[in-house]
């Protein structure tokens, strides 16, 4: 008997960890008459979250993107009194500029417990047909890191476009504008000046700013 628990012993922890499958928190934001859709891979874990929405984390810089794109000010969407992201002017800012929120993967296993795309194993990609056909008027779709663009990529059956640069492409019927852009996180290496950049030119040509 002590040999076959031995046994047992040793194939069992010899198994891989079992990596839970996690579904997307959010429906996507659709703003009336949307022309750009701006898609990321995944949230990160709730406990990273200071906001119930999109880029939630006090450290990733979007909001700070489009308060310095928009506004010349990187602290445009801050509250510093309560540290915290000021979501209803958020929200307002999108709905005025025509810019829904979505990400690329509705379900996911995070491979090493983080956000970090390099370690996010997408279950499920977006339904992009079903959302375009729904909503006739995105002209433009802006993808926010080198995974997020792939998977639109790959749905479209287009090559994926160098950073800061489009490609024409198409989905049931559908044809739009695929423009990568650099992530907003922190963790990639690219200051917030050229980050910001990448993003202004981008809002210039789809007419957004």
């Amino acid at each position: 008997m002590c040999c076959i628990a031995r046994f047992f012993r040793t194939f069992v922890t010899s198994m891989p960890a079992v990596v839970n499958i996690e579904r997307h928190p959010w429906q996507p934001f659709i703003p009336p008459h949307p022309r750009l859709l701006m898609l990321g891979t995944f949230p990160p874990k709730p406990e990273r979250w200071s906001m119930d929405f999109y880029y939630p984390n006090k450290i990733n810089d979007m909001w700070r993107l489009m308060g310095y794109v928009f506004y010349g000010d990187r602290v445009h969407f801050w509250n510093e009194a309560e540290s915290c992201f000021q979501l209803d002017k958020i929200k307002a800012f999108l709905n005025e500029h025509g810019i829904a929120l979505w990400d690329t993967a509705m379900a996911v296993r995070r491979l090493k417990g983080n956000a970090s795309d390099k370690f996010l194993d997408i279950v499920e990609p977006i339904d992009l047909a079903a959302l375009l056909k729904a909503h006739p008027t995105i002209a433009a779709v802006a993808t926010a890191g080198e995974k997020a663009t792939g998977v639109i990529a790959a749905i479209a059956g287009c090559d994926a476009p160098d950073m800061g640069r489009m490609t024409e492409c198409e989905v049931a019927g559908h044809e739009f504008a695929l423009w990568r852009m650099p992530s907003s996180s922190r963790a990639y290496p690219l200051s917030i000046d050229k980050k910001a950049a990448y993003y202004r030119t981008m809002m210039a040509a789809t007419g957004i700013l």
